[in-house]
């Protein structure tokens, strides 16, 4: 019988991945500086390897991907539009990414202790998503 936790935890790291690709879209088109756009594009590729790395994991526990809940991404959406409307510079996209990165690795850490009984790999690729978050939020300290 397949590990419920360590399913369960991969599911939550395949739908932190969805969700900060997703974020990372919707705002990209909105930054001026080039070097915040090379920052948010080189974090969206790491977040990408590591979610395909997590849909193969996924498959190989005979298990499907987990998509972010609608009301989070919802939420997402109107906090980044709202914040956006009132301000539209990179100070600002700054300030959302790393609200989000934030949410992730609190979220991430949540999840580690709540699936205890996860296998190493699956605690590994989430210990390696919280890196990915906590560098993105760090990179971003610079444009807030």
């Amino acid at each position: 019988m397949e590990n419920n936790d360590t399913i369960q935890l991969l599911k939550e790291c395949d739908s932190g991945t969805k969700m900060a690709v997703e974020s990372i879209d919707e705002i990209l088109g909105r930054v001026k500086k080039t070097e915040l756009r090379d920052v948010l594009n080189e974090s969206r590729m790491h977040h990408e390897k590591l979610g395909n790395e997590l849909h193969s994991l996924l498959l190989g526990h005979n298990s499907e991907e987990q998509e972010p809940a609608p009301i989070a991404k919802g939420m997402s959406w109107l906090k980044t539009n709202f914040k956006m409307a009132m301000d539209e510079s990179d100070a600002t996209i700054a300030n959302i990414i790393t609200d989000g990165c934030n949410m992730g690795v609190k979220s991430l850490h949540m999840y580690m202790n709540q699936y205890k009984g996860a296998d190493s790999t699956s605690k590994d690729i989430c210990s390696r998503l919280i890196s990915i978050e906590s560098k993105l939020c760090e990179d971003m300290q610079p444009y807030l």
